[in-house]
C-alpha cells in the first residue's frame, strides 16, 4: 500500500486568515475526542484529493509526530469549488472503523455499444473493518452487466476482513436502455388525384 504524507502546520489564525494566506485550514481528530487546528499547504492538499480522493488514508506529519488517519470531510465553496477546510480523523493502523466509501463504475462505454446506461441510486457504500485494509473507493464491473440487470454488493469483491453495513439486496445502480430521440419526418404533401391545370384564359 502506497504510504501518502501530508505535512500539516500548527494553526493559529482564523480560517479565513489561513485562506488569504494561501493554505487551507483544517482539523486533525483524535479517538478521544481531542481535536487540534492545522493547516495544510493548498497545492500539496489538493494533490492528494485528486489522486486518492476524499476518503484517502494518509499519515500526517506535525512537527516530529507522524500519525495515521484517513480524510473524513472535505469542506468546498459552493461557488468556486475550492477546498476550504478539511477534517482528518486519526486511528491506530488496526483500529476497526466505519466508512462510506464512493463507487467507480467501470465499463459505461461498453453499455453504450450495446444501447444501454447505467442508472445509479446509491453513490457510495458503508463499510466496517480495519483502517488499514479501507480501500480509497469501491469498484464495480459493468461492463457485461445486460438490461435489467442490478449492481450489489457481489460486485465490489471486497476483501474478506471489510464487512458492507448496508442492506444486504441493496440496489446501487440498474442497467437500463437507453432513451433514443425519436425525430419524426415531415409527411409529404401528394397532389390530388383528378386536379387539372387551370390556364389563364388568352
Amino acid at each position: 500500500m502506497e504510504e501518502i504524507i501530508l505535512k500539516a502546520l500548527p494553526r493559529t489564525e482564523s480560517p479565513k486568515k489561513v485562506r488569504k494566506a494561501g493554505f487551507i485550514p483544517g482539523v486533525l481528530n483524535e479517538s478521544n475526542t481531542n481535536s487540534t487546528d492545522v493547516q495544510f499547504e493548498t497545492t500539496a492538499l489538493n494533490k492528494v484529493i485528486a489522486k486518492h480522493g476524499s476518503n484517502a488514508k494518509i499519515w500526517v506529519e506535525l512537527g516530529s509526530d507522524k500519525k495515521f488517519g484517513f480524510i473524513k470531510e472535505v469542506q468546498k465553496h459552493p461557488v468556486e469549488g475550492k477546498v476550504i477546510h478539511i477534517s482528518i480523523q486519526l486511528v491506530e493502523k488496526d483500529q476497526v472503523v466505519k466508512m462510506h466509501l464512493p463507487i467507480t463504475f467501470h465499463g459505461r462505454e461498453d453499455l453504450e455499444h450495446k444501447s444501454l446506461q447505467l442508472l445509479i441510486c446509491k453513490s457510495d457504500v458503508e463499510v466496517i473493518g480495519k483502517a488499514t485494509l479501507m480501500p480509497d473507493m469501491l469498484v464495480a464491473d459493468i461492463s457485461k452487466k445486460e438490461l435489467g440487470e442490478n449492481v450489489t454488493a457481489i460486485d465490489f469483491h471486497i476483501p474478506a476482513d471489510l464487512k458492507i453495513l448496508d442492506a444486504e439486496h441493496e440496489i446501487y445502480a440498474v442497467i437500463k436502455a437507453s432513451k433514443e430521440v425519436l425525430v419524426e419526418e415531415p409527411e409529404e404533401t401528394e397532389a390530388t388525384e383528378g386536379t387539372e391545370e387551370v390556364k389563364p384564359a388568352e
